[in-house]
């Protein structure tokens, strides 16, 4: 299956290539262009926190680590329950993990939902998506972080890890993943104002990491002790890029050719156009989808952010860096992001489908 997908996505590359440089007749080559430009963002986000990884591994295995190990738990869970897969979750899984499968799980698959939904996809949702349009949006935040962990432990078991310890590895996933729907549910303007606070932190200490490592690289001072190679990071994020050339116009081809019988389902379940593509485009990039949320009818809102929570950016970022570090893991990632993201959508509709004021 990773043989098959990688060649689907080199394909994807040539043809987006061959569109760009012959004017973009297919508007494949936008696509291509786009996995390039996004380069630079990428960097300014996840290189720095990738160069402090090391010290955030010291400073956890030297405070919080050794009580999650008296307690029977894997410290690899730690960096990955609040930090993305490509912003040093799953560098500091690696690092902490004291069984290297428990390491990959976190890393890869708990960094990459849980990790991305707390650093990433609730911060940026407090700042695109409009007021009128919240409590739809984030109804669907809590029903796909009460999925959440239903998908995480079928992963943990194509990650190699035993089922009893997935069980009880998952165990401080769920009870994180109640407190976050408890805060949104009953304090959601406090809750939100914290996930903006961490992202701006997280930002702030990439930026950080990223010009100590510059310093490191052009002049040879090294500005913080321990600090990780800048060239490393700098590797990891040119490897997403280069899978981006592809998985861009592969997504979009997919998204063209399911836009008829997508629409045909959608005027059986009574979502509209907008409602569908989100979830195309979601399982591509989160970001496009927060801006697409005013166009969506009610019940669309809540399927489309349940369904961000376990698989947004499964085929651009998340994929990019898993082929990059794990690639073994790709299908572990694909089926738990896929397996996850329908099963909140799914769960979001049978919630909201007698309900007249979200069918609106």
């Amino acid at each position: 299956m990773e043989r098959v997908l990688l060649w689907i996505l080199a394909a994807g590359a040539v043809i987006g290539g061959l569109d760009l440089m012959l004017g973009n007749r297919l508007k494949l080559g936008e696509r291509f262009r786009e996995g390039l430009q996004l380069m630079g963002p990428m960097a300014l986000s996840m290189a720095g926190i990738l160069c402090l990884a090391p010290l955030l591994s010291r400073g956890l295995s030297a405070t919080a680590a050794p009580l999650w190990r008296r307690m029977g738990l894997d410290p690899a869970l730690l960096g990955s329950s609040f930090l993305a897969i490509d912003m040093g979750g799953y560098q500091l899984a690696v690092d902490l993990a004291a069984d290297p499968a428990v390491g990959k799980y976190g890393g890869i698959l708990v960094s990459a939902i849980l990790g991305c939904t707390v650093s990433f996809t609730v911060p940026m949702s407090a700042g695109m998506v409009e007021k009128k349009d919240a409590p739809a949006f984030f109804r669907g935040i809590l029903i796909g972080l009460g999925v959440m962990p239903l998908a995480l432990i079928p992963g943990a078991l194509a990650c190699g890890v035993k089922f009893r310890d997935a069980v009880l590895q998952t165990l401080p996933i769920l009870i994180f993943s109640l407190l976050l729907m408890s805060a949104l549910k009953f304090a959601p303007e406090k809750a939100l104002k914290g996930f903006e606070i961490f992202a701006r932190l997280i930002q702030a200490a990439s930026i950080i990491g990223l010009t100590a490592g510059a310093v490191q690289y052009i002049a040879g001072v090294t500005l913080i002790p321990g600090l990780g190679s800048a060239e490393e990071a700098m590797q990891v994020v040119g490897g997403i890029a280069l899978v981006l050339l592809g998985s861009l116009p592969a997504a979009e081809l997919l998204r063209r050719a399911l836009k008829k019988p997508l629409g045909y389902v959608g005027r059986k379940m009574a979502l509209n156009e907008t409602s569908l593509t989100g979830l195309m485009v979601g399982f591509v990039s989160i970001t496009p989808v927060l801006a697409m949320v005013k166009e969506m009818d009610a019940r669309g809102k809540t399927m489309n952010a349940a369904f961000l929570v376990c698989a947004g950016s499964a085929l651009s970022a998340h994929l990019g860096y898993t082929l990059t570090v794990e690639p073994a893991l790709l299908p572990a990632l694909l089926l738990t992001k896929g397996l996850g993201g329908l099963l909140a959508a799914a769960v979001a509709l049978a919630l909201t489908k007698n309900n007249s004021r979200l069918a609106q």
